[in-house]
């Protein structure tokens, strides 16, 4: 095990590793850990044909004129949900319906260190599910997830298809007749629980924290990743990330190239 005397010599040393060095160094890091989390985004995913939000070729950037009216932003949103419901779930069906895409070598990774111990969980933002369908079993969705619905009156629970395969503009419950909706959390709503809590325990728990596939925008990924004080943050990500100064490694590449490697 490798000693270090302060924060700065440790961080001098991993700066001044060359770029194969770097995978020698996470190797050891993960050996050496007790308790390892991925925290992942957008990009865990895009690499399975699933696009990002904020990217040139993300979600966002799509181009469609029957949605050219409204932010993006908007169209995910629980007014949108509440005031135009109709409009909601047209952009919901065209844009995340997620239920035939595969995982990925990122994806299939992670699962594999949790079946052999090396990680004790997975905390993501993204709704699609690839996480568990990959094998992963200890997956907190902090933003929710597609393949769960249920009645905002009753609160009766149904699958994925029920609002994919509906062919009514509104899916309705056949209990209560009141809207059925997807438990993923849009635009102004709080983050899930106990998913959220959930997701702190395993980061309090941490010595080791992967931070991989999001430029940490969005307030709770970054907040977590401030939560965490354990021996070694590593940032997996193609394009720069806020907290790369913190970090004791980082790696701008693919997220399932640089795993299979350690």
């Amino acid at each position: 095990m490798r000693i270090f005397h302060s924060e700065r010599e440790k961080h001098r040393y991993y700066n001044s590793l060359s770029e194969e060095q770097k995978y020698d160094a996470f190797s050891e890091i993960l050996f050496e850990s007790e308790s390892v989390v991925f925290l992942g985004g957008a990009g865990v995913s895009t690499e399975s044909g699933i696009p990002d939000f904020r990217s040139k070729n993300g979600l966002y950037k799509k181009k469609d004129r029957r949605f050219a009216r409204y932010k993006p932003e908007y169209l995910l949103s629980s007014e949108c949900l509440r005031k135009k419901p109709e409009l909601f779930f047209d952009y919901y069906r065209k844009n995340l319906d997620a239920r035939t895409v595969e995982p990925n070598a990122a994806h299939r990774k992670l699962a594999e260190m949790e079946a052999s111990g090396r990680l004790r969980g997975v905390i993501t933002q993204n709704i699609d599910g690839l996480h568990q369908k990959a094998g992963s079993k200890n997956v907190q969705e902090i933003h929710g997830t597609i393949w769960k619905n249920h009645c905002v009156s009753c609160g009766a629970e149904y699958d994925v298809n029920f609002i994919f395969d509906n062919p009514d503009p509104v899916p309705r419950c056949p209990v209560c007749g009141k809207t059925v909706r997807p438990d993923v959390t849009l635009y102004g709503e709080f983050l899930p629980q106990p998913a959220y809590t959930n997701a702190i325990n395993l980061i309090g728990r941490a010595d080791c924290l992967i931070v991989g596939g999001t430029s940490l925008e969005v307030g709770s990924a970054a907040q977590l990743v401030h939560m965490f004080h354990g021996s070694h943050l590593v940032i997996i990500n193609k394009g720069r990330t806020k907290m790369e100064g913190a970090a004791d490694l980082v790696f701008h590449d693919s997220i399932g190239k640089v795993l299979e490697r350690i």
